[in-house]
């Protein structure tokens, strides 16, 4: 986690008990699209591909996890805190979860899926598969800074 993520985490909490954990990341191809849906309350799911997990040895998102959302420039702009976790093939996923993750219809989301996630398995040397495993999140905004309120309003 960057300084200006470690600051804005500790900035938020103040003197409260803060969680113990947190991680600091960007959404996929346009995190700063995809930030400020999450900050216009449109966004409030996100899905990655469980196989990359395994592959980086990466602990999976579970249930209460909280999450400093980046910018394109790895700029803090909110928190979030998990609020579901859900293990499915990507052609199990609803059309109500498709529609959380706040990019438009089903179709308009497995289109962009299946481009994305085809990129980021042959990056790896792997395929792409419509029976891939995607860790599928549901999530809720707890904060968003003024950076993040600017993001948003660029909407």
């Amino acid at each position: 986690m960057n300084e200006a993520s470690l600051t804005y985490w500790n900035e938020f909490w103040g003197s409260s008990q803060k969680p113990s954990s947190v991680c600091a990341w960007q959404f996929g191809a346009e995190p700063d699209k995809l930030a400020s849906l999450v900050i216009a309350g449109k966004k409030r799911a996100t899905c990655s591909c469980k196989l990359l997990y395994d592959l980086e040895n990466e602990p999976l998102p579970k249930e209460g996890d909280y999450s400093i959302i980046l910018d394109s420039e790895d700029q803090p702009v909110a928190i979030i805190r998990t609020t579901e976790v859900e293990i499915l093939p990507m052609n199990e996923v609803t059309e109500d979860f498709a529609i959380s993750e706040g990019e438009g219809s089903y179709e308009e989301w497995w289109d962009i899926h299946v481009k994305f996630f085809t990129s980021e398995l042959k990056e790896k040397g792997l395929s792409f598969s419509d029976e891939i495993l995607l860790v599928c999140e549901r999530f809720e905004l707890i904060d968003c800074n003024e950076k993040g309120k600017t993001l948003a309003g660029s909407l």
